[in-house]
């Protein structure tokens, strides 16, 4: 079939805003991921494994952890940054504003020779003021310092102010522009306990954008969202229309709480909307072995990479697909019942058996491995299947048929 039909088949409602500049990833999975009360902190190892397969997605940059927490933190990062010297993607570390916690990260810089971001955070909302009783005087001294500490050692710095969905216009105003007249080359805007809505990213990355542009300065616009309201993965979308130029995310949204923005999610729904055009097919991968690194199971219903995304046993759904796949359309068959094309990500459409199929789905269950799918062997299983109150398993099926 060709393009120009395949381009008349799919009438898409869906906005297609366009967005200016490149956008950019920072993969938080090896920092704010493990803050997660279900993950595991994985081998040296693994997270080797993880680097290199952000690299081969075109994630730009990749927070290895806090250098404050712990010696061996310490060490994994020195590790980490090390490899990522012979990578594309580039590393950095979160700090608070204190020079104690950023030296250690200058330092390493330092002995490695090559860059490593600073990401420097601190509170910004009035009722994290209130709890710590933090005088903005005081708040703004020590972004101060602690930026300019990067900015004489050079040394790129994020400013990160923590909670902002939630805190005074005049604070944030405040803040960033003390860190950006101090050299902060990057400002980044958390949803850190997941309040926002679109409408609210929206706004507050507007105000962001405008105070960046009234202060005449080339400065990066980060977003980090988490995902306490269900909200994560469209707030980054929200961010993004919005003017931020860097998302930050973790491996199936893992992290606190409940987690924080997608990243296989977010790279997948860019690329439907045209706003990315990279190779996503070791996507699945990533998935996976952050899965088995993390020691997160991957739920069967997770968008994409869950072990449901792609397959069905319904009869009505299943023929669809298989007729596709009878015209040879691969094209066809990945977007007749499904919104998101697996093969774009590596993955494949899956016919199952179960009480809702129907003959077409056992015929090519049994020819896919080879068997001929007599009438009896036909009838069998659909006997079997309308009987059994869920899919059958692949042993079932061709117990049933006569071939187990």
């Amino acid at each position: 079939m060709s393009a120009d039909l395949h381009d008349d088949l799919i009438h898409d409602w869906n906005d297609r805003v366009p967005i200016h500049g490149t956008l950019q990833f920072d993969d938080e999975t090896l920092r704010d991921g493990l803050q997660s009360p279900s993950a595991r902190d994985p081998e040296l190892d693994e997270k080797i494994r993880l680097v290199h397969l952000m690299d081969g997605l075109g994630i730009q940059t990749a927070d290895v952890g806090l250098p404050g927490a712990s010696a061996k933190a310490r060490e994994h990062i020195k590790t980490l940054c090390q490899e990522m010297q012979s990578l594309s993607i580039t590393p950095n570390v979160a700090c608070r504003t204190l020079i104690s916690d950023i030296a250690p990260a200058i330092d390493l810089q330092q002995e490695l020779g090559s860059p490593i971001e600073v990401c420097t955070f601190i509170g910004s909302s009035a009722i994290r003021q209130y709890t710590e009783d933090w005088e903005i005087e005081k708040m703004l001294s020590l972004s101060r310092e602690a930026v300019q500490f990067c900015t004489d050692q050079d040394t790129t710095c994020m400013f990160v102010t923590e909670d902002t969905t939630r805190a005074r216009p005049e604070t944030v105003r405040a803040l960033y522009t003390t860190a950006i007249e101090a050299g902060a080359a990057r400002i980044c805007i958390c949803d850190t306990c997941g309040h926002a809505t679109p409408s609210g990213v929206r706004a507050l990355v507007t105000f962001v954008k405008d105070l960046v542009d009234e202060l005449g300065v080339d400065v990066g616009i980060d977003w980090h969202g988490h995902n306490d309201r269900g909200l994560g993965l469209i707030n980054a979308l929200a961010a993004i229309e919005a003017g931020a130029t860097r998302i930050h995310g973790t491996a199936m949204g893992v992290g606190e709480r409940t987690g924080n923005t997608e990243m296989d999610l977010l790279l997948v729904n860019l690329t439907l909307l045209g706003w990315i055009d990279q190779d996503l097919s070791s996507l699945g991968e990533y998935v996976q072995a952050s899965s088995d690194s993390l020691n997160v199971p991957i739920p069967r219903g997770y968008p994409v990479f869950g072990k449901d995304a792609f397959e069905t046993s319904t009869g009505v759904h299943a023929s669809a697909v298989i007729k596709a796949l009878r015209k040879g359309d691969d094209w066809l068959a990945n977007r007749v019942y499904s919104g998101v094309p697996a093969d774009i990500f590596g993955l494949e459409q899956v016919i199952a058996v179960g009480p809702m199929s129907g003959r077409s789905n056992v015929i090519w269950f049994l020819e896919k491995r080879g068997i001929e799918p007599t009438n009896e062997r036909v009838q069998r299983v659909l006997e079997l299947a309308k009987t059994t109150p869920r899919q059958l398993t692949d042993s079932e099926v061709l117990g049933a048929a006569g071939n187990s």
